[in-house]
């Protein structure tokens, strides 16, 4: 069986407060950009043990602490499932705040729920890839959602970006999660997350933030040049996507200029949803 993964994005992200478990508090829209996937291939094999493979951009880490194995061993532990093969076509970029990896396990699980007919509902599949991540169980649903607490309690969000153009780039560097929540200052905003982004998207610039920025940028300046550049492209709105350092712009047409900085990943969609 194949499946796509796809990315996400980050529409506006407020860092609340720090919670007793060490987590935090979060507010943001989460959105998911089609043409921009990884791509799955799943097949049952024999023996105990799953087998992985990767292709494409090379996964750093072992394979038994790839997310794809952890969503297998979560449901072998669950329902008993058998093993599988699984390769990974890695497409979408590490420490980019896009959520690759997140939506790699939940394809996973909602791959194997069908290959092994275990009948699983909508809302069990959500619950099963909440204990992979804050933000995997986004992608069961995969249409903009309000996502609140750590990212897992999710509403549907009334946001639509149909027609416009989305530019994303991400610079050589990455920002990991820890450096990300390292330098935050919770706060809470006057108007909520909600309230703010049902406002025109030609306001969101100064109305949308996402509060890792501040000091992401004072820390790789590149970041931040490149959010500068977007906006100085004409961009109605740019930001950086999640703790990552990808940074995009949303456009009312597509943009050919070539952006003006070496090594980075550079992808560019119609938005369609």
């Amino acid at each position: 069986m194949r499946v796509k993964a796809n990315c996400k994005l980050n529409l506006g992200l407020d860092v609340l407060r720090r919670r007793e478990d060490g987590f935090h508090d979060i507010a943001t829209v989460m959105y998911p950009v089609r043409g921009l996937f990884d791509i799955i291939d799943i097949e049952p094999c024999e023996g105990h043990e799953p087998r992985f493979e990767n292709a494409g951009i090379t996964v750093d880490c072992p394979a038994e602490k790839n997310i794809c194995i952890k969503a297998w061993q979560l449901m072998h532990d669950r329902y008993g499932i058998g093993a599988v093969r699984i390769t990974l076509d890695k497409r979408i970029p590490f420490g980019a705040g896009l959520g690759g990896g997140s939506a790699d396990g939940t394809a996973v699980i909602v791959a194997l729920n069908t290959i092994f007919g275990l009948g699983l509902s909508h809302e069990q599949l959500v619950l099963l890839a909440a204990e992979l991540g804050s933000d995997t169980p986004f992608f069961v649903r995969n249409t903009p959602q309000l996502c609140t607490g750590r990212g897992e309690i999710m509403e549907p969000a009334d946001v639509s970006l149909q027609g416009l153009w989305l530019l994303m780039i991400k610079p050589d560097e990455g920002v990991s999660t820890g450096e990300a929540y390292s330098g935050i200052k919770p706060f809470i905003p006057e108007r909520s997350l909600r309230e703010r982004i049902s406002r025109p998207i030609e306001e969101w610039q100064g109305l949308l933030k996402n509060d890792f920025e501040p000091h992401i940028f004072a820390a790789h300046p590149t970041i931040g040049r490149i959010k500068e550049w977007l906006l100085a492209q004409g961009a109605i709105f740019a930001s950086m996507s999640g703790s990552g350092s990808t940074v995009f712009g949303l456009f009312d047409r597509e943009i050919k200029n070539t952006p003006p900085f070496d090594g980075v990943f550079v992808h560019c969609e119609r938005l369609e949803l």
